[in-house]
């Protein structure tokens, strides 16, 4: 329970913390950005970490004349943590999927997920790995399962490099153009559940497509 309190608290209130860890650590904050995001995106036991959340609040602490951070460095270490994590995923997952495949489950992997997940590229594409990206802990299972099962790598990773991109560009700048709003300041946690809400609606209308397809059936 304490663990996740905490982890609840970071969540809601980034921006304390990392403008905290701005004046306790100046530049090397960077590295924490980069640890934060390749852990997100690189180790498939750890999807709970706030991606979105985490992106928003460094683009905003990055617009204030109060630190030496830049956006302009921020994004492109960002992409490349992005990038080095879904490629240690993805190899992870090529690594162990025959041994899932070759029995029941390995962790909370079923042989059935990657299944599953093979028909929903084949049937969506490469577009999926894009779409995933801005998915809370979609966007850490992907690359996994993506390795698993049977996409090749040369196009999974031009399709990775897209999200990557787009992901950290876009929220980063939200961040740098509205995070210092005083009202956005005031009720950053609100903002937060707002980029979270927004960001498993995905996941939700695919959730009511099932559920209704299956009783249609």
């Amino acid at each position: 329970m304490e663990l996740i309190h905490s982890l609840l608290d970071f969540l809601l209130h980034l921006d304390r913390y990392l403008d905290t860890w701005a004046n306790e650590y100046g530049v090397l904050l960077y590295g924490i950005l980069f640890l934060i995001v390749f852990t997100e995106t690189g180790l498939i036991v750890m999807p709970l970490l706030p991606g979105d959340s985490l992106l928003f609040a460094a683009g905003a602490l990055a617009a204030r004349p109060t630190n030496d951070l830049s956006v302009w460095v921020i994004i492109p270490l960002l992409i490349g943590a992005a990038l080095l994590g879904d490629n240690v995923n993805y190899f992870v997952g090529k690594f162990l999927g025959n041994k899932i495949k070759m029995r029941e489950r390995i962790l909370f992997f079923k042989r059935e997920y990657i299944s599953e997940t093979e028909k929903f590229y084949a049937k969506h594409g490469g577009r999926t790995v894009i779409i995933a990206r801005f998915i809370p802990i979609v966007r850490t299972i992907a690359p996994f399962v993506a390795g698993a099962g049977s996409m090749e790598y040369g196009r999974y990773i031009r399709f990775c490099i897209v999200g990557a991109i787009v992901w950290v560009v876009s929220i980063s700048m939200l961040g740098y153009f509205l995070g210092n709003i005083p009202f956005v300041q005031k009720n950053f946690e609100f903002v937060v559940f707002g980029i979270v809400g927004i960001s498993v609606v995905p996941m939700i209308v695919e959730a009511l497509k099932r559920k209704m397809g299956r009783a249609a059936v």
